[in-house]
């Protein structure tokens, strides 16, 4: 893969990778990996321009200044990277890359930007590909659980934050199949206690997407993995209420990492799904 590419949004310097060439296609790439997450799926994909952004804090992307804070009650005083920015961010390379529309592809907190996107640009959007990302917001449970995360990170301890999550968010089968998926996901977490911080604030602030749903006209692709110890089938099958349709499949042995531990049925499902998509 050639180095990554560079453009500026409000203030920072992201980085983003190309591959192949067809019709273009956005990757928004799950907290804490990088753009790396995607590369072993977009390797089975044919005809296809593959755009990969570092979200901002993540990878070769800088997190930048000027955040809000106060957004997150748990903890009043943290920076937060909301998912507002994430979709300018987002809009802002689609403007660098000279592209009118594009079909999105999202994991995880990229999910989450793509129902923002959706809310900010929808004639942009040509169709949304969804995986292990859910509409409703955090439950009470959870925004401790981010609020004890940021209380980790500002203690100096990311890398027992990411022990951790190599360990929950891989899936128990590819954990078994393939043991060596965890120190290859373990090595692309590297984000800096303060992008962890902001992350995890922005995680806590993002908007109930339940109501953007029903507004949703382009075509979507719900993909969730059955291993995964965050989202749920439930959750995720709320996309089908969608007007412009959703195609929904359940991977059961799958986790969180859905895209990264099963590549190959990945992009099988998306390949047929834009298929689906130029008829």
């Amino acid at each position: 893969m050639s180095e990554a590419e560079v453009f500026h949004s409000d203030g920072a310097r992201l980085g983003f990778h190309k591959v192949g060439a067809g019709v273009p296609l956005i990757f928004l790439h799950p907290t804490p990996l990088d753009h790396f997450y995607w590369l072993p799926m977009v390797g089975e994909l044919v005809g296809t321009r593959a755009i990969i952004p570092d979200l901002r804090g993540h990878g070769a992307s800088e997190l930048g200044g000027d955040l809000p804070v106060g957004g997150f009650t748990q903890v009043p005083d943290a920076p937060v990277l909301t998912v507002a920015r994430l979709a300018q961010d987002t809009l802002n390379l689609l403007d660098h890359l000279q592209l009118e529309k594009a079909i999105f592809v999202g994991c995880s907190i990229g999910g989450y930007t793509l129902l923002e996107l959706w809310r900010r640009a929808p004639q942009r959007v040509q169709g949304l590909a969804i995986i292990c990302s859910k509409p409703q917001p955090d439950a009470e449970a959870n925004l401790t659980k981010l609020a004890d995360t940021i209380a980790q990170a500002r203690r100096g301890e990311t890398a027992a934050i990411f022990d951790g999550n190599a360990q929950t968010l891989i899936g128990a089968t590819a954990r078994q199949r393939r043991p060596e998926i965890v120190p290859e996901l373990r090595a692309r977490m590297t984000l800096t206690s303060e992008a962890v911080v902001a992350v995890q604030a922005g995680l806590a602030t993002r908007s109930d997407s339940v109501p953007t749903i029903a507004t949703i006209t382009a075509p979507i692709l719900a993909i969730c993995g059955g291993e995964d110890p965050g989202i749920t089938p439930a959750e995720m099958q709320v996309f089908q209420k969608a007007p412009g349709g959703c195609e929904f499949h359940l991977l059961p042995d799958a986790g969180h990492f859905a895209a990264y531990e099963q590549p190959a049925k990945v992009a099988a499902l998306l390949a047929e799904w834009l298929r689906h998509l130029d008829a």
